[in-house]
């Protein structure tokens, strides 16, 4: 007689924790509320120019300027500090902005997404894009 043996799922959520730093939410609601149409920029004028160094500086990596978080074992809250194109409708950006940034949050990291508060720093004017293009040059 031959005995066949059971073979059990093992749930392998039990067999060690994730982990997940801040940093990794931060850049995860940077890059999520920065895809919103109508957003032009995140941060006041002080962090873009502070992070526009960093990004020449050798080892500056990616930074996420206007963003901050606090992330819990289940939860996260997210600030963010955003720019506005001129003509954009101002709360429709905001919506759109919080719920990319909870999806995009929830999505990939499994977290539940408690609140995301955003403040509108700026609406960036047409010919502010001119002159900044211009002294790129």
């Amino acid at each position: 007689m031959t005995e066949v043996a059971e073979r059990r799922s093992r749930n392998t959520g039990d067999l060690g924790r994730t982990t997940i730093a801040d940093g990794v939410v931060a850049k995860i609601a940077y890059l999520a509320a920065g895809d919103v149409a109508g957003v032009h920029a995140l941060g006041s004028g002080l962090s873009r120019s502070v992070g526009a160094v960093r990004k020449r500086v050798p080892g500056g990596g990616t930074t996420t300027h206007g963003v901050k978080v606090e992330v819990g074992e289940k939860q996260a809250a997210v600030d963010l500090d955003i720019v506005v194109e001129y003509g954009e409708v101002i709360p429709e950006v905001g919506k759109a902005v919080r719920e990319n940034v909870i999806s995009s949050v929830e999505r990939m990291t499994g977290l539940e997404v408690v609140e995301v508060n955003i403040a509108v720093s700026d609406v960036q004017l047409p010919e502010e894009e001119e002159a900044e293009t211009e002294r790129v040059r």
